[in-house]
């Protein structure tokens, strides 16, 4: 029944097994993919005909994790899988960047690229796996893809790489780079690391390169058994192109001479619109416009290309190393516990960090469990940022994707949870863009940290490189603005503190570029990042020594896990009035960490009394506040450990004989106490001899009197 086609190779010390003719036998490319017990269908399916009206290549990347696959069912009220999830956005996107610059050119037809992880061993992160079976799909299917593609995850731990660590080894990691590419060239990376060398990084993504060659041997060989018809690739040429040259040539050489965006984006527009109402008629075709368009475009690549490549001179004046000028400003909202304002260019972040509790950590529910996040970064870009109107709702893909690559370049500096035990959340405003918003919010981001009082270990700047590459020569950008990136070839961002990167993220738009222009990249890029510190710096360069003013206090004590059942209450009944006597935030966690938040520190303290008195015994020799509760004729009851209360003997009252214990105190009366210890009933015994009870200090004995003589 079946004609089922299998290719296997050892990869990373374990199998990696592609399988095809079994499952989805109707879509055009069905790639099953096995790696240890981590289990992905790839589907691919391309509509026969052409949108005439669509002037782009309409590719969607859906990846998708089922709870299944790690023998979960889902949770909420309808106990399926919802909307995607931050990470299944991520990795669709991942899919994404390095198979797209693939497909021939002039190919409009809509595909859709869908992939499933039906299984994950806990061990082999799907991701990798998944790009695979998407690449090795395409390749079967006889669409115009001109690969295939393969793509590996490198770690590094005691200077040695690590090819597709397990999830194990990548947390004992100090990097994880995911690079994906052709046997000859590199088109996508993607990375978190620690402060390493731009050797170091640019070795990991080599040794990536090298590691995912038997990859795309196994796929090749699959294809050799089988691989359908491949499809007709459509005629690219554009006989609209050398007429829409002749007649708007010149007006882009002048507009691409204005350094401001809005004036040279009108003058663009205005010669775009010559052409159009040159070349289209309302007997044109959609088709036929669509062709006008597209050849003003390649008319426009070709006009900034040439010109840079020429004179070294980009579209804004600078030469190829220049970064934009800057401005950095701190504490520009108030009320806020931390806000910066960084501008580069024509390029602006408002950027506001929040501190909270472990209440306000995030719940985060994957395959691999459920876990909580107390470090939050979210990228918006509204409309107005880009001179525009728009839709407002929900974040895209790329919000996600550029807040991500953000996070991952600031969370390295981030304080450890024991030290700093704060949930942070950093919102990054785009509030003008003209390229690199993404590495402006990390600049953003590492202020407003700062500015907030957050110990980050080093300050952290971003810059994004771009790339022209043509037969007649190579330039690589630094600090891109946003025609640079629309009609260059290469997006590479790098991110990171004085004493290395910490994210690293490149998007190629060709098919691939050298070791070589890597590593000039890298090099441009760490020059230029330093410069960018430097300039931050005249705001801020360190973390502030204290929090800000609007900015919770919190507290951390350890209690003993017996007592967590005390301190909650039946119901949570004790923990509750705690809180509403207190005023304070509590958050418990299961080893007896208890978080005491509160504006005030006197909300803390109470809470923490409270806590404490019924967690622990009162400390003998120690002296407290308490509150006298009843009088007796014998002496008073001081309530004075939370709810725990003692007896302050009338003999230890004063230094004087007492009648009545009235003599000293009065109910209601705040007093110091010292513990002396307990008696054989197991009752509290107290004293206030020797304690001065303005201030509760003990009062020093007084020397004795020396003998004459």
């Amino acid at each position: 029944m079946f004609d089922i086609f299998r290719e296997e190779v050892e990869w990373g010390g374990r199998k990696l097994t592609l399988e095809t003719g079994r499952i989805a036998r109707q879509a055009d490319g069905a790639v099953l993919a096995h790696y240890g017990e981590t289990s992905v269908l790839a589907t691919v399916v391309g509509e026969r005909d052409a949108d005439p009206s669509k002037d782009f290549f309409p590719l969607t990347v859906n990846y998708q994790e089922k709870a299944y696959a790690a023998g979960k069912i889902p949770g909420g009220y309808f106990k399926r899988e919802g909307r995607p999830t931050e990470r299944e956005t991520l990795v669709s996107r991942l899919i994404d960047r390095p198979i797209r610059p693939l497909f021939a050119h002039g190919f409009k037809n809509e595909t859709q690229v869908i992939v499933t992880v039906l299984s994950h061993d806990m061990e082999n992160d799907p991701d990798i796996v998944a790009m695979v079976a998407a690449s090795a799909a395409l390749t079967i299917s006889g669409l115009p893809f001109l690969g295939p593609i393969a793509a590996s995850r490198v770690g590094y731990s005691k200077g040695e790489y690590i090819l597709n660590p397990t999830s194990d080894q990548i947390k004992a990691s100090d990097l994880d780079l995911v690079v994906a590419g052709t046997v000859d060239a590199v088109l996508m990376v993607e990375s978190e690391a620690k402060e390493l060398s731009e050797d170091i990084m640019l070795g990991a993504v080599v040794f990536g390169q090298q590691g995912y060659k038997p990859v795309i041997d196994a796929i090749i060989g699959l294809a050799e058994q089988a691989a359908k018809e491949p499809w007709t690739i459509p005629d690219a040429k554009n006989e609209f192109e050398s007429k829409v040259k002749k007649l708007v040539e010149k007006d882009l050489k002048k507009a691409f001479q204005i350094a401001g965006k809005q004036e040279r984006q009108t003058k663009v527009a205005e010669a775009k619109a010559k052409a159009i109402a040159e070349f289209v008629s309302a007997e044109s075709t959609a088709g036929e416009k669509n062709k006008v368009a597209e050849a003003f475009k390649e008319i426009e690549k070709h006009v900034v290309r040439t010109s840079i490549l020429k004179t070294g001179k980009r579209i804004d004046g600078r030469d190829l190393k220049t970064v934009r000028p800057i401005l950095s400003q701190v504490g520009v909202i108030p009320r806020t516990h931390g806000s910066s304002l960084f501008t580069r260019g024509e390029t602006q972040a408002l950027v506001v960090a929040t501190l909270g509790t472990g209440e306000d950590e995030q719940w985060i529910d994957s395959l691999e469990g459920t876990y909580k996040e107390s470090f939050l970064l979210h990228y918006n870009f509204p409309p107005y940022s880009v001179g525009e109107t728009g839709r407002m709702g929900s974040p895209g893909r790329r919000e996600i994707g550029h807040g991500k690559l953000a996070w991952r370049a600031v969370h390295p500096m981030m304080p450890k949870s024991d030290t700093f035990p704060y949930t942070v959340r950093v919102v990054s405003e785009i509030t003008e863009s003209n390229g690199s918003s993404s590495m402006a919010s990390v600049c953003g981001a590492s202020l407003s940290l700062m500015d907030a009082g957050v110990p980050i270990k080093a300050p952290v700047a971003g810059i994004a490189m771009g790339l022209i590459k043509e037969a007649e020569g190579v330039a690589v950008l630094s600090d891109i603005i946003g025609d640079e990136d629309h009609l260059g070839d290469m997006d590479f961002k790098v991110a990171g503190s004085a004493n290395g990167v910490t994210a690293l993220q490149m998007d190629i738009k060709i098919t691939g570029i050298t070791t070589e222009i890597m590593k000039i990249a890298l090099e441009q890029a760490h020059e230029g990042r330093l410069h960018i510190l430097g300039e931050m710096s005249k705001a801020l360069n360190a973390a502030r020594g204290e929090l800000g003013e609007f900015a919770p206090r919190i507290e951390t004590i350890t209690i003993p896990t017996d007592k967590i059942r005390e301190v909650i209450g039946s119901g949570g009944s004790v923990i509750r009035s705690i809180v509403e006597e207190s005023g304070a935030k509590i958050d418990i966690s299961d080893d007896g960490t208890v978080k005491i938040a509160a504006a005030n520190l006197s909300s803390i303290q109470d809470a923490i009394n409270r806590i404490k008195s019924i967690a622990s015994e009162p400390e003998v020799g120690v002296i407290y506040k308490g509150k006298v509760v009843k009088i007796v004729e014998f002496g008073a009851f001081v309530n004075f450990f939370g709810s725990r209360d003692g007896l302050v003997h009338i003999s230890q009252m004063a230094e004087r004989r007492l009648k009545h214990a009235s003599e000293v105190v009065k109910d209601g009366q705040e007093v110091y106490v010292k513990c002396l210890g307990f008696d054989e009933r197991g009752k509290v015994r107290l004293t206030m001899k020797g304690i001065d009870q303005t201030d509760g200090k003990e009062v020093a004995a007084a020397p004795a009197e020396q003998p004459a003589g």
